[in-house]
């Protein structure tokens, strides 16, 4: 028997200074069954750091011919891609070519900074690819406020993102690479 994707609710609150997006979302995300809570929690800031009316959650690991988190237009077109992790060349290809821009959040511990050394020449060869390292000390904080109910408040501010529930603060100060 197969096991069935972990259903989370989010309310999140969101005052994004630098792009002056201020909102409620409630949102409905579905960790896969090989998603640790790191990774989802991951997917909830990039989601929080590009929030939108029309930013979605896609099938994310069940589906390889997706992003993580998609914006589309009307007429269906893929207005902006989100991915995570250290993926392959061809996969930041695709990303590039079907959408008009694409962002990539690196994560991990030992493998973002090789993953980026043997990648990073060939970041420039997409004018719409932003790259964007989450330190990994600070990512791996987040995975406590990580719950099947959660209300989140993020604040961004000068590149600093605050992540906050009822409780817990964490600071996350993404760094851009490209």
């Amino acid at each position: 028997m197969a096991l069935k994707a972990l259903v989370h609710k989010l309310s999140l609150n969101l005052s994004d200074m630098d792009r002056h997006q201020y909102g409620d979302y409630n949102l409905t995300i579905a960790q896969h069954p090989s998603e640790n809570e790191h990774r989802l929690m991951l997917r909830v800031l990039a989601f929080a750091l590009n929030a939108s009316d029309k930013l979605s959650f896609t099938k994310g690991l069940c589906a390889d011919d997706e992003p993580e988190i998609w914006e589309k237009s009307l007429t269906d077109e893929i207005e902006l891609w989100i991915d995570l992790g250290l993926p392959d060349e061809k996969r930041l290809k695709k990303a590039c070519n079907q959408s008009k821009q694409a962002i990539l959040y690196t994560y991990g511990d030992g493998d973002q900074k090789v993953w980026l050394e043997k990648h990073q020449g060939k970041f420039f060869q997409h004018t719409n690819l932003r790259v964007i390292s989450i330190p990994f000390e600070q990512s791996q904080q987040l995975i406590p406020l990580a719950a099947r109910h959660m209300q989140l408040s993020v604040t961004v501010q000068d590149g600093q993102v605050w992540v906050s529930n009822e409780t817990d603060s964490v600071l996350i100060e993404p760094i851009t690479i490209l």
